[in-house]
């Protein structure tokens, strides 16, 4: 491992995107009043690989167009999709990861979801000083709630005063909630991450963009679809599970698809990064505690992290990891503590920041880069029996790092089913519960992402059913002006 900038290969080389050329009904056609209507599908994880065995989406390719995505560092959804939105990288529009540390607040937060945490010029902002009027529907793609957006919905669940949690959704106008619930049933939460998470959460999310575009026909509609983030994560790209989940969202998509032609949509279909297969996990917040720069403050014989103390923590997120240092005088202990630790391929400096766009004051002062095969715990204690409650417990905004292993059910646990069962009743009865089955083994996870692809086939890539639209490859930091293009817009 060496401390050196790294290349800037997150703005991979291509065409410029082609002047979109309309077709017959169907395959783009513009409204003779106003823009061309966009359906834009986030299917999370989608690569080349994948998309042999997808005939719906391979279909839409190959009547319109294809080409690679260049993603961004770190290749994950909060800052690939506000690049998307935005044109700009992370040292601008400032998503930095799916979380960072809060240095007002001494705080790791994951998952925010006010999209005034977003800077910058959005795709809506640009249309609508062309097209006064210009309507916009988000469904469920990331810091939704406070958007300037016609339309929202986006997973909230409802946090009872006793510490219960219930599934729920959060929705603009406010009557769209009991309307979607009503016809479509209470947003499936526990399908959407957790052990649980499967094809519901999609199939939910898909029926509800249908029933949006066939009752408001907005100009946008953004949908984001995350079924092949779990089983790829869980059994790696590669496994017949997994190429399973491919085929099964590919299926759930085709009606939905159907609705985009039969109203003349141009259809844009997209991933935020791909997932390569891993085989070992990286404890970097253990490697800090012990070089002494780490601390922690214990309660109920439960270890907490304590950010304001520590000289130096790790906020994990994937295969990349936000180091975060008090102060300059502990910089070359924070590079001595992590220069021989396996699993990490790069430490960024401000210059190496500087060169993949990640300079931005809520990054790291450094920020670690795993090797193809790894990935980062957020694991910081030396003793499971000293971990903290939340460890075992699917719980994305008290842990101070990403969990995948929350995709698993402890398999160490005998009676692991039991106490789901268990708690289950508890909450059915209205009584507080504890779904305490997460794993502290990470060693199951076989696929992660984060780091910028090695192989294209890898990455992620654009589809769109209007031919000539795109060829070659494309830059992240391109999609919004495609958009705009695509629209009538550009």
């Amino acid at each position: 491992m060496t401390v050196t900038p790294t290349p800037d290969n997150a703005k991979p080389d291509g065409p410029v995107p082609a002047t979109p050329q309309p077709e017959a009904k169907g395959q783009g056609t513009s409204k003779p009043d106003g823009p061309t209507p966009l359906l834009v599908l986030d299917v999370v994880g989608l690569t080349p690989r994948l998309l042999a065995h997808m005939p719906n989406l391979k279909s839409l390719a190959a009547a319109g167009s294809q080409a690679t995505l260049g993603t961004v560092l770190p290749a994950v959804t909060c800052a690939a999709q506000s690049t998307f939105l935005t044109g700009t990288l992370p040292a601008e529009h400032g998503i930095v990861g799916n979380g960072w540390y809060f240095r007002e607040l001494g705080d790791v937060l994951l998952w925010r979801q006010h999209n005034r945490l977003v800077s910058g010029d959005k795709l809506w902002d640009a249309a609508r000083r062309v097209h006064p009027g210009y309507t916009v529907a988000n469904i469920c793609w990331w810091y939704a709630m406070g958007a300037d957006t016609d339309i929202i919905v986006t997973p909230r669940p409802v946090y009872y005063a006793d510490g219960r949690k219930e599934p729920d959704c959060y929705t603009r106008p406010p009557a769209l909630h009991d309307e979607l619930t009503e016809k479509f049933g209470t947003f499936p939460l526990f399908t959407f991450w957790g052990p649980g998470a499967n094809l519901t959460s999609s199939q939910w999310i898909i029926d509800a963009t249908r029933h949006i575009m066939r009752t408001r026909h907005p100009d946008l509609t953004l949908c984001y679809l995350p079924h092949l983030d779990y089983d790829l994560q869980r059994f790696g790209p590669d496994d017949p599970r997994s190429l399973k989940a491919a085929r099964d969202i590919d299926a759930a998509l085709a009606p939905l698809l159907a609705d985009a032609k039969a109203e003349g949509r141009t259809v844009v279909a997209l991933s935020e990064y791909g997932i390569t297969r891993v085989s070992r996990h990286v404890d970097i917040n253990r490697a800090l505690r012990r070089a002494g720069l780490l601390e922690v403050h214990t309660q109920d014989g439960m270890e907490y992290l304590d950010t304001m103390a520590s000289r130096a923590f790790a906020v994990a997120d994937h295969q990349l990891a936000h180091i975060y240092v008090r102060s300059p005088e502990y910089m070359d202990a924070t590079k001595q503590a992590l220069e021989g630790l396996e699993g990490i391929d790069e430490l960024l400096d401000d210059e190496g920041k500087k060169k993949h766009g990640l300079d931005h004051p809520r990054s790291g002062e450094l920020v670690a880069v795993a090797e193809p095969d790894a990935w980062f715990t957020y694991y910081y204690w030396l003793d499971d029996e000293r971990a903290p409650d939340f460890a075992q417990l699917v719980e994305i905004h008290r842990k101070p790092g990403y969990d995948p292993v929350e995709l698993f059910m402890d398999p160490e646990d005998p009676y692991v089913r039991l106490k789901a069962a268990g708690a289950l009743a508890r909450k059915k009865l209205g009584m507080r519960y504890r779904m305490a089955v997460v794993p502290l083994d990470p060693s199951p996870i076989r696929g992660s992402h984060g780091r910028l692809p090695d192989d294209p086939q890898d990455g992620p890539l654009i589809l769109i059913s209007t031919p000539r639209a795109v060829d070659g490859s494309l830059r992240a930091t391109d999609v919004k002006s495609l958009l705009l293009t695509l629209a009538g817009l550009g």
